[in-house]
């Protein structure tokens, strides 16, 4: 089969053998998306070698029952040992001896099959099509923000990064009912917010509103958000990063000890609540979507998905 895989000739489209089922079970990829993290990846991120991707919808082919066969699916991207506590408790997210998905010993989803095991798969329904399903993954992790603080109605949030991963952001969390505000540097990119009823800004005019928020997003996927986010939090105010890119960053400590600052990671989600976002047709995602390409042509893809102002960029086997 064909693969988008990073190794030590670089990037390229490999033939390579099918995964074999074992335990686990066997998905032919419909489509699968580029985001941030593949590219950071290319760039030497987690030190991954392998077929890249975590963003799929696909049907089981394979599989060591027939629960599933000949459904469409989508998949949690950790996939754990199933012994430890974590496990036992339904969410490897953390567990200590998991793989991910393209991105920590296991080979990923831009490729014309994948295998993971049949209890990180979650049916797609019906309604929801393909081009839609391929954003459950980051959909679900735009939704995890709640799971790691609290935001209600009367929390004031702002978002920092207009890209893929920040407008899933500001349309999940608006649907809090917080008031958000999506901070970006292309005009038509935040009127795809504007569209949903989202407050947008520039990077300009947010920074005059300095110690305003009390939740701010951190997902530029640069290390410049980090300092601007500081800027915009109140004092006691909580800071999410979302942004994960290959390189050093330098925090400032001072300031989250002077304006005790709570600084939270936020990763992966749960898919459910995502694919009924989807299916309720809550989340605007077909404007995220700027171009197709086949597997075949992955390389391009991604330098595609590496340009400025490009949003999400899919790959058809």
């Amino acid at each position: 089969m064909k693969a988008l895989r990073v190794d030590n000739k670089g990037i390229g489209v490999r033939d390579i053998t099918k995964p074999e089922r074992g335990q686990e079970a066997i998905i032919r990829v419909l489509l699968s998306g580029i985001c941030n993290t593949d590219l950071e990846i290319a760039r030497g991120y987690a030190g991954f070698t392998g077929t890249l991707g975590h963003e799929f919808v696909g049907v089981v082919e394979e599989a060591p029952d027939d629960t599933l066969l000949g459904q469409r699916v989508v998949g949690e991207i950790n996939a754990g040992c199933g012994q430890c506590a974590l496990c036992r408790a339904g969410d490897s997210r953390h567990c200590g001896s998991r793989t991910v998905l393209g991105i920590v010993g296991r080979d990923g989803a831009h490729a014309e099959y994948l295998r993971l095991p049949m209890i990180n798969l979650v049916p797609v329904p019906e309604k929801i099509p393909d081009e839609h399903a391929v954003f459950v993954e980051p959909l679900a992790a735009a939704c995890a923000i709640t799971e790691r603080t609290s935001i209600q109605g009367s929390t004031s949030v702002a978002i920092i990064g207009d890209g893929k991963l920040g407008l899933l952001c500001g349309q999940a969390l608006a649907l809090t009912g917080a008031s958000v505000l999506l901070i970006g540097k292309h005009p038509d990119k935040l009127r795809i917010a504007e569209r949903r009823g989202i407050e947008t800004a520039t990077v300009k005019q947010a920074l005059n509103r300095r110690k305003e928020f009390d939740v701010v997003v951190e997902a530029s996927g640069s290390a410049g958000g980090f300092e601007m986010a500081l800027d915009l939090l109140r004092p006691r105010g909580t800071l999410v990063l979302k942004s994960t890119f290959h390189g050093p960053s330098q925090i400032e400590t001072a300031r989250l000890v002077v304006d005790e600052i709570t600084v939270t990671g936020s990763r992966c989600g749960r898919f459910t609540p995502a694919l009924d976002l989807l299916r309720r047709g809550a989340i605007d995602v077909d404007s995220l979507i700027s171009e197709e390409y086949p597997l075949a042509e992955g390389v391009i893809a991604m330098k595609r998905a590496a340009k400025k102002g490009v949003l999400k960029v899919l790959l058809r086997p």
